[in-house]
C-alpha cells in the first residue's frame, strides 16, 4: 500500500504564539509543519488517517498530502 506525506500544523499554537501565550497541552513546535507519513490507498483515506490522529476540531490543519518518495 502507498505512502502519502501529510504536512500539518496546529493553529491553536500559532495563535498562542503570537499572543505571547503557551498552548496548555502541545508544544511549541506545533506552530510549524510536521511531515508525517501515513500508509493508505489514496489520499482521501491518508487525509481521514490523519484527522483521527490530529482532529481538525483541536487545531490541526493539514496544508499538503503528497505521496512520499521512495527509498
Amino acid at each position: 500500500m502507498p505512502k502519502y506525506e501529510v504536512a500539518i500544523y496546529n493553529e491553536q499554537v500559532r495563535q498562542m504564539l503570537k499572543q505571547g501565550d503557551k498552548h496548555e497541552f502541545l508544544d511549541d513546535d506545533w506552530a510549524d509543519i510536521h511531515y508525517l507519513e501515513f500508509t493508505a490507498s489514496g489520499e482521501q483515506e491518508a487525509r481521514a488517517k490523519a484527522h483521527s490522529k490530529y482532529p481538525p476540531e483541536q487545531g490541526y490543519v493539514i496544508e499538503n498530502i503528497t505521496p512520499a518518495m521512495e527509498t
